[in-house]
Formats: C-alpha cells, structure tokens, sequence
C-alpha cells in the first residue's frame, strides 16, 4: 500500500478510534504519536494529522457555545445568580421572601396627639405577623447581545404577605385581616435596556425613581421594619424611614440614560410620567417630569466612599387655582472603613410634600409648602453578627398664614430612633431584631408617640 494510502486507512482509523471512544483530553494526539513512532506515519503525515487535529479542538468551543448537537442550543448554569444561558441569551431568576413578628406600642387616641401625616401609632398595642419595609419580590431577567449592543427585559413582582383591601390603594391599599382575602402583588418593574461600553445604557419602562433613591437603599431598615405604621391591619410594606429622613422615591415609568463610569463617576438623567398631587387640587399636567442623578464610587486606601446627589422638578397645572413647579434635591454619602460604615443623607423642596411624592404638598389652593429632612447611621459587623443604630427625622412647613389657620393639626415633624443587631444565618438568611422609636409632632404642639419591636428574617437569593 502506498504512502498516500497509508495516510488515508491513518485518518478513517482515527475517525473511527474518536467516534467509538469517550472524550479524553489528549488521547487523539497520544495515538498519533505511536503511529508516529512504530513507523507508519512519516514526519510530514504526523504533523498533518495533529495539526488537523488541533484545528478540530479549537473549533469545539465554538460550536458548544452555540449550538449542540443537532443545531439545537446548548443549554448552561448562568455564572452568577439563579438561572441558566440558552445559546447566547441568559434567563437569571432573582428575589426575596421575609417575614416580621411587629408588636407596636402607641397611645391611646386623645385631643392632643392628632397629628394629620404623623406616621406615630396612634391607637394602642397591636401585634402582627407581616412583612418589612420591602415585601416578597421576584425577578426575571432575559438578557443578550444583538448587533454589538447589550439588550435585557426585566420584569419584578413584590407580593406581600398579609391581604389587602384592594380599595384605594391597589395591591398597596390597606390591610384587610380576615379570612378568605388574599394578599397583594404590586407589579413595580417592567422595562427594557440596551447599551454599550462607551456609549452607557438606555431605560424605558417601569422602575425605581432617580430622586430619593440612594436613600431608601442604603437605609438599614430596607432589610427590616422601622416604623411599622398601621400593625393592626398591615398592608404590604412596613414605612422603615419612608416620611422619617427622607421621601420615598416609588416606582415610576420613565426613559432614562446613564451615562458609562468615568473615573468612578456615573451620571443618570431621565423624562418621568407627571404625578399629580395626592392632596392638594385637582390637576391636568401636561409636561413630564426630569429627574437626575450624580453618583461617586471610590477607594481611598482601606476607606470606601459611595457620594450622591440627585435632583426632581416638575410643573402642576392645578385646574382651578395657580399653577406650581414641585423641585427637590438631596445629597448623601456612604462612608465604610474596617468592619464600620456610616451614612449621611439630607434633602430639601418644594411643592414636593412629605412621606410620599406630592402629599401634603399644597394647600387647598395650591400654595407650595416647603420640606427637608435628614438621617444619619452606623454598622458595624463582626462576622455574622451586626450593629446597627440611625436617627432621622422630616419636616413639612406651612404654605401661608392662611395654611397655618386652615390646618392646625397638620405635621411640623416626624421622626424616629432605631437600633438594629443582625445574624448571617446563611449566605441567603439573615435574621433581625428591632427597636424603633417614633415620634410625630403638629405645628399646634401636638404629639405622638410609638415604640416597636421587630422580629424575623430575610432571605435573598
């Protein structure tokens, strides 16, 4: 037989060899070199086959990565959270369950403890058994690369484990403890991304707020209680320090564009849906709303500093009475060394109101009232155990002396003390124990106040 053919029966018995073998890392080029070395192979055919044999291995990858066998996709463990790759899409699950034992201790109702928009128990004691400050959520992420672009869906779900009313409110109305109810789901995130390295990244749908945002996520009650507000017939949330060091940002749809890091600088500007004010005179608006955000991520040695500002504005067109430009801004920082980190936060505004976007933002005939507040606090953390203790308060002024006579009662100030000790469980569970102390005071001196108890834990995965 000649050389030629030799090459030939060489190669068909390699094919064979490969296809009747399990993959084992090197056994093709092992076989090659005692064909080699018996003689039956020449120098020139040796090099050639393993050459060929090479190119098969470095287009392997390739292949896996798209497709299996069959041209169908291959399927992979996603490298981060709890989810799997198809082809070149990955599918990421994520969420949280939690649950608190709260016995709330307030006053019995009296002349002198009315206090309109004060979030202190006012009622006497109740226990419950609900959720904290974040309900349950549940998160689902399809996220690809198409045409050099990074591209994702997101949807969140955050049911609550206590049932609600449904009247008012939606899935966040007020609590109805009674047989046969269910509990709520608020549908808080839909929205879509795409982006780029260079370019940052675009976001259209529903999604957290810009305004106010840093200070609801690095609060120490995000994990826990805080003021439990209405623990007779809890509704889906706990307030944490919602009304009590800062305004609780909410959901929002909107388009909004952040820029990519420079130098850990990163900068977020978007065009929101218009809210009309909660309390005030009916409204027609007819511009959105802007809203943007400056943030600083940065290392110092063994210090890191997180620094933020971020501001809001939007125009009201009240439908009997002068039209008004709701503004705020807030500025804070997170500041870790060691096993301690400390948070500073302070916002102020206009025609914003307290607690929530636009309550008790006007008077009855839409003249602004002005609002700021603050919180500061500390962690500490020494293996799975922390420490944690914040103090923060919000107040609300009057629009006019006509407001002041119209509405005696109204909030001048809430705020809260809080001491927190936390375990790691696991890696997912952490348990949590509470002490919050309330306050709410009138502008006619009246006062409130409230102590709680926590006790529960929250599982993230």
């Amino acid at each position: 037989m000649g050389r030629k053919g030799l090459l030939g029966s060489a190669a068909c018995a390699l094919a064979l060899f490969a296809s009747a073998t399990p993959a084992v890392a090197g056994t093709t080029a092992d076989l090659l070199k005692r064909l080699h070395e018996k003689g039956i192979l020449s120098d020139e055919e040796y090099a050639q086959l393993l050459k060929g044999d090479s190119e098969e291995k470095a287009a392997a990858p390739a292949v896996a990565d798209g497709a299996s066998g069959g041209g169908k996709p291959a399927v992979r463990v996603a490298d981060s959270g709890v989810g799997l790759e198809v082809g070149d899409v990955t599918l990421k699950f994520s969420g949280s369950v939690n649950g608190f034992y709260v016995h709330d201790n307030g006053e019995a109702p009296s002349a002198n403890n009315a206090v309109t928009g004060g979030v202190a128990t006012v009622g006497g004691n109740s226990s419950a058994i609900r959720n904290g400050l974040l309900p349950g959520f549940l998160k689902v992420e399809v996220t690809t690369r198409q045409a050099g672009w990074d591209v994702g869906a997101h949807f969140g779900m955050y049911p609550g484990i206590n049932s609600v009313s449904y009247v008012g409110g939606g899935a966040n109305s007020g609590g109805n403890p009674r047989a046969l109810q269910t509990s709520g789901i608020d549908f808080r995130q839909t929205y879509l991304t795409f982006g780029r390295a260079g370019f940052g990244e675009v976001k259209i749908g529903r999604d957290i707020g810009l305004f106010g945002s840093e200070g609801i996520l690095n609060d120490i009650t995000l994990l826990s209680s805080g003021t439990p507000a209405g623990n007779v017939a809890p509704s889906n949330t706990t307030l944490g320090r919602i009304g009590i060091g800062y305004i609780y940002t909410d959901f929002q749809p909107q388009i909004t564009y952040t820029t990519p890091s420079f130098s850990g600088f990163t900068a977020s500007v978007g065009i929101f849906e218009p809210l009309s004010s909660l309390t005030g005179p009916s409204e027609s608006n007819k511009q959105p709303g802007f809203q943007a955000k400056l943030v600083y991520d940065g290392k110092f040695g063994d210090v890191s500093t997180r620094i933020w500002a971020s501001g809001i504005t939007q125009k009201h067109n009240v439908d009997a009475g002068p039209d008004y430009t709701g503004w705020g801004w807030d500025a804070g920082a997170k500041v870790g060394f060691g096993p301690v980190s400390l948070v500073g936060y302070y916002y102020d505004a206009s025609g914003l109101g307290t607690t929530a976007l636009n309550l008790f933002d006007t008077d009855g005939l839409g003249n602004k009232r002005d609002s700021h507040g603050f919180y500061v606090q500390g962690l500490a953390t020494f293996g799975k155990i922390s420490v944690g203790a914040s103090y923060g308060e919000s107040r609300l002024d009057y629009a006019n002396a006509a407001d002041a006579l119209a509405n005696p009662t109204l909030v001048d100030r809430n705020a809260s003390w809080v001491g927190q000790l936390r375990y790691g469980l696991t890696s997912w569970v952490t348990l949590l124990g509470e002490y919050v102390h309330t306050t709410s005071r009138a502008h006619n001196g009246n006062d409130a106040g409230s102590d709680a108890l926590a006790a529960g834990a929250i599982l993230f995965f």
